[in-house]
């Protein structure tokens, strides 16, 4: 059970006292082993001199991320680490299952606002707030938190969007240094101090891919073009235009070799800030092409003269000032640069204009020495502070995305750290007004609201005590009288207040808060505030003058006569706007001043952290030097103090960081009663809690089963996820069940998690086995279809082709047949000359010999062919001997009964053709080869190799005469 805390020390009874300092001389003699604790919730005791030296160690040993509960402790490391930050590393802590596991850095708290972006229950959005003093490194670490979400938060599905990935992803990282050489100065803390405070808006769609973002920015300290603290130097964007100009530039811009500018103090020293080439790549990256960034350039020259310009005190007030030496060359190079007249320039700074009466008669005073050197200051304030507004606006029109296409946002906020400087004015209070916001919605949100909570919903809770201040907030903002109100007041009655009156009546009016000091002893006017970091003296000095922050009109007038196409952008010639410039009104005055404005942007940015889920990281700075491995512990021990780390700590460590309603603990985690449906029976069985899930949102009574159902389960999980590497993992898992809510802490969070994981991987599995063999199942039916379609195609395709060879040989056969028969026509009238004689009937053989019956009927085949025979009768192989003269006679139709009284004699011809076979009556039968003087004689569907050219043709051997 915690005890009282008060401040850094534990309360604790008597009888504990000895304890106490013997568990601390324990964790303190052990100091090898202090550098592994990487989570401060895990030192015992929690003291202040505890967790200094568990940091100390880890810094010596160049662990510079430690966990402190909900907060991240970050110390600088004030060197370059750059594996600790490479693009590997970031991928690792994305991909890992449970980052929290791992090393405690930025990209831990990175992924875990990424996923609570991705929460399925409810999207909520995230912010990361970035505190510290002036110089911890809170830039540095909004910058690599920024790299982070841009590498996992861009993961595209197709080339054409991995492009439009890269694009805005390249857009969001350029956008940090422009507006670090435009916003940051190298200060007596800081060589990169944040000038402004700004906020970064991520912007995600559903796929909880990054779209664009947004900037909104806070109190830009624009006092700092004309005026700079000793040992302090201006924006860096001046040093960069002076250092990395080219020759051409330089002279375009009028900025020579070794000229020296009142406004450019310190520039022989070069810091790693000064890159021109790294702003001007970033510019046109955004969109700024290279004649728009010529004419910013132009511009930043320009006020670099313009602090040149130096005036004399006139003997006669009724005469302007005079100029100083060379200030006349400075006037005409700022009227080139700027574009402006050179005669209305010089009236402008030395006139003013007066407008008395109902009439408003216009006169003209000059101006005393003083009050030319304020309006020169007010110039270069005005046209520095529009050309960062117009900067920002340029930025987030290149970088934000539609409405329309974002859902949830993850939001950094930078602001300016805690500051406390020799000289301290209305920056430094408005610097410091936001610091006190910032850590009050720290209390407010986690120190305050998580244990008045605790208490409501009847968890067994001992208040540990912390350091409010609300107190110091009442002094600075409160109502009726605070000295925000005091000063706004002054600047309403709009007469001439001097620094020791308005000490005077801070002091008066507030002498009642515990919060404001005084210190006799100074000489000049001031006030000491109390502020959760340190007592800080204000200066009243010009307090009012910076608050009413007045602009004169014709100072607004004369930029409106530019040619110049930037300054004709940044002060257009509206009527209207005229008119809102030039009021004067006292009702305005009150809204218009610096602090009213400031106040007003600052609850609008609170609002918009209110309604996010809060993670916080502690910039720690451990020197004032800036140099690396030096620890001082004096330091580093006001800082913890101021932050309230060990009451952190000791809320974190006892208390639940997750906490969830009663209905949605059950719509969440009602499926892990799947895991063991045998500890359940009757109305509360899953199935039954399954159809009552489909219904009505349960009733607060009918939900107190369920969560005793569900939380019956921890120490089955608990158990199942036990390792014996790791047995402290089977320890009961911290759970607590309020009267509203479910408190519990990360790692009981996790194991549920991991048990909803598996369930709803089981599920998973069993869809995708119903849906694998209902697939399969359709595929074998249309594989079975298929097969039927494809059968019953090829029997249709088969008949078809089928009746085409049958109608192709029934119409081949058809026109054979009346070719065979032309042919055989055309034969019979070749034989011109010869007549066909009968055999008598007694002739059945050609000699008196009778005739076998295979001789028989060869030699009616020959008769029937007729002249074919003769071809049978002279082929080179066939017949031979008696037959063959049976084949000649038969053909030929000569007499049976004299075969030795005819001879048959061939005539050999070397041209191709047809024989004509003439039978002589009397002597030999000669063969005449001539030509056939039928039209298609040598043709024939099927050539044979043996040359045969035509039915109608008789072939005999060429080489031999046959003898018959």
């Amino acid at each position: 059970m915690l005890q009282q805390v008060n401040g850094s020390s534990l309360g604790f009874d008597a009888q504990g006292s000895e304890s106490l300092r013997e568990d601390l001389r324990d964790f303190l003699l052990g100091d090898a082993l202090l550098h592994q604790l990487d989570d401060l919730t895990k030192v015992n005791p929690v003291t202040l001199e505890t967790v200094l030296r568990c940091l100390q160690t880890r810094y010596m040993a160049d662990m510079f991320y430690t966990s402190a509960g909900c907060t991240l402790v970050a110390l600088n490391p004030f060197k370059p680490v750059p594996q600790l930050y490479s693009q590997e590393l970031m991928k690792e802590y994305h991909a890992a299952s449970q980052p929290q596991k791992l090393k405690p850095h930025i990209f831990t708290v990175g992924e875990q606002t990424y996923r609570n972006v991705k929460s399925l229950i409810k999207p909520v959005n995230q912010s990361v707030i970035v505190s510290g003093e002036s110089g911890a490194g809170k830039t540095w670490t909004s910058r690599c938190l920024m790299k982070f979400y841009a590498v996992v938060a861009t993961s595209p599905t197709s080339w054409e969007s991995h492009a439009v990935a890269e694009r805005i992803e390249q857009r969001i990282l350029n956008s940090n240094p422009v507006m670090e050489a435009f916003g940051n100065a190298c200060t007596l803390r800081n060589n990169n101090s944040s000038r402004f405070g700004k906020f970064i808006q991520l912007q995600l769609n559903r796929a909880q891919q990054m779209t664009g973002a947004a900037v909104q920015t806070y109190l830009l300290e624009k006092t700092r073009v004309a005026c700079q603290a000793p040992s302090e130097r201006n924006f860096h964007i001046f040093y960069q235009i002076c250092k990395g100009a080219s020759a051409d530039e330089r002279l375009q811009w009028h900025l020579p070799m070794g000229a020296t500018f009142s406004w450019l103090p310190n520039p022989e020293r070069t810091l790693e800030e000064d890159s021109f080439e790294v702003t001007r790549e970033a510019m046109l990256h955004l969109g700024i092409d290279t004649s728009t960034q010529n004419s910013v350039f132009k511009v930043l020259a320009g006020l670099l003269h313009l602090g040149n310009i130096q005036f004399a005190d006139s003997e006669d007030e009724s005469l302007p000032c005079q100029l100083m030496d060379d200030a006349q060359c400075s006037v005409r190079t700022l009227a080139s640069l700027l574009r402006l007249p050179e005669d209305m320039l010089l009236e402008t700074l030395r006139i003013r204009t007066i407008k008395a009466g109902r009439q408003q008669q216009v006169f003209r005073k000059p101006c005393s020495q003083a009050e030319c050197g304020t309006r020169r200051d007010c110039l270069a304030k005005l046209v520095y502070a529009r050309l960062f507004d117009w900067l920002v606006l340029v930025i987030n029109n290149s970088i934000c995305a539609d409405p329309d296409s974002w859902t949830t946002f993850i939001g950094l906020l930078d602001v300016y750290g805690f500051e406390s400087f020799p000289n301290n004015s209305l920056e430094q209070l408005c610097i410091n007004y936001a610091n006190e916001k910032l850590q009050q919605h720290f209390v407010a949100h986690y120190l305050r609201a998580q244990q008045e909570e605790y208490a409501i919903e009847g968890l067994k809770w001992s208040f540990v005590n912390y350091q409010d201040n609300q107190t110091c907030l009442d002094l600075i903002e409160g109502s009726p009288v605070s000295i925000c109100s005091i000063i706004n007041e002054e600047c309403r009655l709009n007469r001439p207040s001097s620094a020791a009156q308005l000490q005077t009546r801070i002091e008066s009016a507030l002498a009642s808060s515990p919060c404001l000091g005084q210190n006799k002893l100074s000489q000049e006017p001031s006030f000491i505030v109390v502020h959760y970091a340190g007592p800080v003296r204000y200066h009243t000095a010009g307090l009012v003058e910076k608050n009413k922050d007045p602009i004169p009109p014709e100072l607004t007038k004369l930029l409106q006569q530019s040619q110049d196409p930037l300054l004709k952008v940044l002060f257009p010639a509206n009527p209207r706007e005229k008119s809102q410039e030039g009021s004067a009104g006292q009702t305005r005055t009150s809204v218009l001043t610096v602090v009213s404005k400031f106040k007003a942007s600052l609850e609008q940015l609170l609002q918009v952290l209110h309604s996010t889920t809060p993670h916080y990281i502690r910039c720690i700075k451990p020197n004032s030097e800036g140099q690396a491995q030096t620890f001082l512990q004096e330091e580093v021990l006001n800082q913890l103090e101021a932050c309230g780390l060990v009451e952190t700590i000791h809320i974190s460590a006892a208390g639940f960081p997750n906490r969830v309603s009663h209905r949605n603990f059950v719509e969440r985690y009602e499926l892990l009663r799947r895991l063991h449906p045998h500890m359940f029976s009757g109305l509360h069985n899953p199935s039954a809690a399954k159809g009552r899930s489909g219904g009505p949102p349960h009733a607060e009574a009918a939900l107190q089963p369920l969560l005793q159902d569900i939380l019956h389960i921890l120490p089955a999980l608990t158990q199942a996820a036990a390792t014996p590497e790791d047995p402290a993992e089977a320890m009961p898992a911290p759970v607590h069940c309020g009267r509203t809510k479910v408190f519990m802490t990360d790692a009981t969070l996790e194991l549920l998690e991991r048990g909803r994981a598996q369930v709803l991987e089981q599920c998973a599995r069993c869809i995708q086995g119903g849906w694998r063999r209902h697939r399969h199942r359709k595929q074998e039916r249309q594989r079975r279809a298929a097969m039927l379609i494809q059968a019953a195609t090829r029997s249709w395709l088969t008949r078809k082709h089928i009746q085409r060879l049958h109608i192709a040989a029934t119409v081949i056969k058809r026109a054979w047949h009346k070719w065979k028969i032309r042919m055989a026509f055309l034969a019979s009238k070749e034989l011109d000359g010869v007549e066909e004689r009968h055999l008598p009937p007694a002739a059945c053989s050609l000699s008196s010999t009778p005739l076998s019956p295979v001789q028989t009927r060869l030699l009616g085949a020959i008769i029937h062919l007729g002249p074919l025979g003769l071809v049978l009768a002279n082929a080179a192989v066939g017949v031979r001997g008696f037959q063959r003269k049976l084949v000649v006679q038969a053909c030929l139709q000569l007499p049976s009964g004299s075969p030795h009284g005819v001879t048959i004699q061939r005539a050999q011809h070397d041209q191709a053709g047809v024989t004509s076979i003439r039978a002589l009556p009397q002597g030999s039968i000669k063969f005449h080869c001539r030509r056939s003087p039928l039209r298609y004689a040598d043709i024939c569907p099927e050539p044979s190799p043996n040359g045969v050219t035509g039915f109608n043709q008789i072939l005999l051997e060429r080489h031999r005469l046959i003898q018959v």
